[in-house]
């Protein structure tokens, strides 16, 4: 298997610290609102990474860590008159939403909140000052960006370019206080009174938000993991923030392969709140299905940007569509089978299914490329749609889709069935009835008619080998 090394900027072979086990950390969300459409794709993305990984006999530790500390929250809370807590919570509680209707592995995954491990944080940056790594300066503490080896090695940015762009680059523009303009925040002092705070050796304060993902990281996966992964919005400053702390503290690697997904356009342009074509979850799910978006966001490779536009999403929606009719064609066809071993002349079918499936490792195997992978599902759906019948055995059919659905569950595909809620299913089955009578009778011109009603209804039907078939457009 092998997978783009952000570090390297080479696609590498895949190789784990310890042998069949993957050790794994996800850049999560800043939870002090819905989630958009841009936070979406990482989570799908590597996800997907994980299931694959899984499927190729891997043990995985996946960690997604909720920022639960952060101006962003406080102000929220401040504007609400509730605690920070309820913010989070509350943001939280929509995530997990939001990650449930993508179909994202919530039971395997761990979800640690930065304000539980407050105190292994206050160590980290401790020992960080008593290494001379860090020193503090009025109450807030700043890591000495001069100790760190090679830094910049990972976002490819040179040091001397960053300090004559700083003052315009950085996110902590308070350089009074520090050495150098490249120093970055470890512990912010308390500015107001009631502000959420911690005692620490410096005086009441909050962390600063790259020391909080090494010191999770850290808690729960070791010194030195296999994978970091998130956004490539993220590779400066905040990885290669956690990079130089997390390296010149253990004076070990951090991660030993990085991984970046490309962003998100809207109708070809940035999404931004300023410009209005900013989307969240929440908005979306009123008019899609947000396994839809799940889809979508997999048949373009992970690192190149990905176009939101109605018209893309729709054609995404019909295209999810063939594989779920596929997907329920061959659970009527098994339900109406009998024969419980595969017969003889069925076993080249075997073959072509087998030969699928092998195809798919060696394009996921690429870099995750899912794109190829979805190419692959639509092979199988053509396979399925013209070469399994009625007439072929239970235990063939049943192979069929078992191997589909295997292969889906790797993509994290979940077949829904659309609601029926408010169709009059007697109504459609009556015309159905009459259209299948009226072209026994050669009445072409009373079926085109009852199609077109059909139509109208929002029902499209199909004539196949085991009868006429109909779903909702």
């Amino acid at each position: 298997m092998k997978i783009h090394n952000t570090l390297t900027r080479k696609t590498e072979e895949f190789i784990p610290i310890e042998e069949n086990k993957v050790r794994m950390y996800v850049c999560g969300p800043t939870v002090y609102d819905y989630m958009h459409i841009g936070n979406a794709r990482p989570l799908v993305v590597f996800d997907t990474f994980r299931r694959y990984l899984k499927y190729r006999g891997y043990d995985v530790t996946y960690v997604v860590n909720f920022t639960d500390v952060d101006d962003k929250i406080i102000n929220k809370s401040i504007e609400e008159g509730i605690t920070t807590k309820e913010v989070t919570d509350r943001y939280i509680k929509a995530y997990m939403e939001d990650t449930n209707d993508l179909n994202i592995d919530e039971e395997d995954t761990i979800h640690p909140r930065a304000t539980e491990v407050m105190d292994d944080i206050i160590d980290f940056v401790a020992d960080l000052v008593e290494k001379g790594a860090a020193y503090e300066s009025d109450g807030d503490v700043y890591f000495r960006v001069a100790k760190a080896k090679d830094y910049g090695k990972l976002s490819g940015k040179n040091v001397e370019d960053l300090l004559h762009g700083a003052s315009n680059r950085l996110e902590d523009t308070d350089t009074s206080k520090k050495e150098s303009p490249l120093d970055f925040a470890l512990w912010k002092k308390t500015k107001k009174e009631g502000e959420v705070a911690w005692d620490s050796p410096w005086g009441k304060g909050r962390p600063g938000w790259h020391i909080e993902c090494s010191t999770m990281s850290k808690k729960i996966l070791g010194e030195t993991i296999d994978i970091h992964a998130g956004g490539e919005d993220l590779e400066f400053p905040h990885h290669e923030n956690e990079i130089a702390q997390s390296e010149t503290l253990n004076e070990k690697t951090f991660a030993n392969y990085w991984m970046h997904n490309g962003m998100i356009q809207v109708d070809g342009t940035k999404m931004s709140k300023s410009l209005g074509n900013f989307f969240t979850l929440h908005d979306i799910k009123k008019e899609y299905d947000l396994m839809v978006i799940r889809f979508w966001l997999l048949t373009t490779n992970y690192r190149q940007p990905i176009n939101f536009t109605r018209e893309i999403i729709e054609g995404a929606s019909k295209s999810l569509d063939r594989i779920n009719n596929a997907v329920f064609r061959l659970e009527d066809l098994l339900a109406g089978a009998s024969g419980d071993e595969i017969a003889e002349g069925e076993k080249v079918l075997l073959d072509e299914l087998y030969d699928f499936e092998n195809k798919f490792i060696q394009v996921m195997d690429n870099d995750l490329n899912t794109a190829d992978g979805i190419t692959v599902i639509f092979d199988l759906v053509k396979f399925a749609n013209t070469k399994v019948s009625g007439d072929n055995t239970k235990a063939l059919i049943k192979t069929v889709l078992d191997k589909f659905l295997e292969l889906e569950e790797v993509l994290g595909i979940k077949n829904i069935k659309k609601s029926h809620e408010g169709i009059d299913e007697d109504k459609i089955l009556a015309l159905i009835e009459e259209r299948t009578a009226a072209k026994k009778s050669k009445d072409y011109q009373r079926a085109d008619a009852i199609r077109d009603e059909l139509d109208q209804m929002g029902v499209a039907i199909k004539d196949t080998r085991e009868g006429v078939k109909w779903e909702l457009k």
